[in-house]
């Protein structure tokens, strides 16, 4: 079943990319005690989440903070490697990058999609949302192909 507003985030293991390298993390741990807005691409270096996504999230992140978000992380299902080199690449500082490398956290949470045609394999759908203490406070999935309800400006004028 679908995650939804209100439920308590699955425990599963994703891989927190850090300065000094891939950390593994839980996430009851990363997720407890704090707010997150958490938004999620089908990939890394593709075009509308390197053109469009990550970047609003980069230029939003003050306003974003501004409003009592404790963290903002983008999720993928990529290593931590390539996580690491898409968020050097972009100067997401402000953004802790999350790998999702066997799509465990996708299909815990019923949000994954099938990029086969695309040589993609299982991927996440394209969502935010706003984790409070481990538990979906929002969530904005958007629908195939489309980008709009989990943008940056979207997530703020919500909050």
């Amino acid at each position: 079943m679908t995650i939804k507003v209100g439920d308590r985030l699955p425990t599963t293991t994703l891989v927190k990319v850090t300065p000094e390298g891939p950390e593994q993390v839980s996430t009851a741990d990363y997720f407890a005690g704090r707010r997150v807005a958490l938004f999620a691409v089908p990939g890394a270096f593709t075009p509308t989440c390197s053109a469009q996504h990550l970047p609003g999230f980069i230029a939003q992140a003050d306003a974003l903070k501004a409003k009592g978000i404790d963290e903002i992380a983008c999720i993928s299902v990529n290593d931590a490697f390539v996580m690491k080199a898409w968020g050097q690449t972009n100067a997401a500082d402000d953004i802790t990058m999350l790998a999702d490398g066997n799509a465990d956290f996708a299909k815990a949470i019923d949000l994954t999609l099938d990029g086969t045609k695309f040589g993609m394999g299982t991927r996440s759908q394209r969502y935010a949302m706003l984790v409070k203490d481990g538990v979906v406070e929002q969530l904005f999935v958007e629908a195939p192909g489309e980008f709009k309800v989990s943008s940056a400006e979207h997530l703020l004028d919500n909050l």
